[in-house]
C-alpha cells in the first residue's frame, strides 16, 4: 500500500477551547467549506444528517458543487480538545485520487485564544495516487487557509 499524505493547518480563535470546540463541530459545512480552491470545490450541501452533529457513528454524505459525494462518519468526539472523522465512499473527482480520509479538528489553548487546528490524513486509491498527492497537498493548504478563515469569521 502507499503511503498516505499527512496535510494540516491552524488559525487562532478569540475563544476558549470550550467554545471553540463546540462551534466548530456544529457549524454549517456549506458557511465553512464555501471557497473553491483550485480543482478543490466548495461543499454545496449535506445530506442524511440525523440530529446534531457531536455524537460517535453519526454519518452524513457531504456533496460538492462539482457533483461530488463523499460520506463522513465521526469517530471520536474528545471534547473540548479534539473530534475525529473518517470519509469514504468518495465520487467525482477526487474519486481516482483518495480511497479516504482521516480528518482531525483539534483545540489547544493558548493564552486568551484557542489555536484550532484542521488536518487530514489522505489515502492514495492506487499506487499511481500517491505521484499526484504533493499537489494535493499544496491545493489542500489553499482550501484549508480559506476555510479557517470562515472558522475565524464564526467568532
Amino acid at each position: 500500500m502507499s503511503s498516505p499524505l499527512d496535510v494540516s493547518a491552524s488559525v487562532l480563535v478569540p475563544a476558549d477551547p470550550e467554545r471553540a470546540f463546540r462551534d466548530v463541530i456544529v457549524a454549517p459545512l456549506p458557511q465553512l467549506f464555501a471557497g473553491r480552491h483550485l480543482a478543490l470545490p466548495p461543499i454545496k450541501q449535506v445530506r442524511d444528517q440525523q440530529g446534531v452533529w457531536g455524537t460517535v457513528g453519526q454519518a452524513r454524505t457531504i456533496v460538492l458543487s462539482d457533483g461530488g459525494t463523499m460520506r463522513e462518519e465521526l469517530v471520536t468526539v474528545d471534547s473540548p480538545t479534539a473530534f475525529s472523522y473518517h470519509i469514504s465512499d468518495i465520487t467525482g473527482a477526487l474519486k481516482p485520487l483518495a480511497g479516504g480520509v482521516d480528518g482531525r479538528w483539534a483545540f489547544t489553548a493558548r493564552g486568551a485564544e484557542t489555536q484550532v487546528t484542521w488536518s487530514w490524513r489522505v489515502y492514495p486509491r492506487m499506487a499511481l495516487s500517491t505521484v499526484a498527492l504533493p499537489v494535493f497537498g499544496r491545493m489542500w493548504q489553499g482550501y484549508a487557509d480559506k476555510a479557517l478563515a470562515q472558522v475565524r469569521a464564526l467568532f
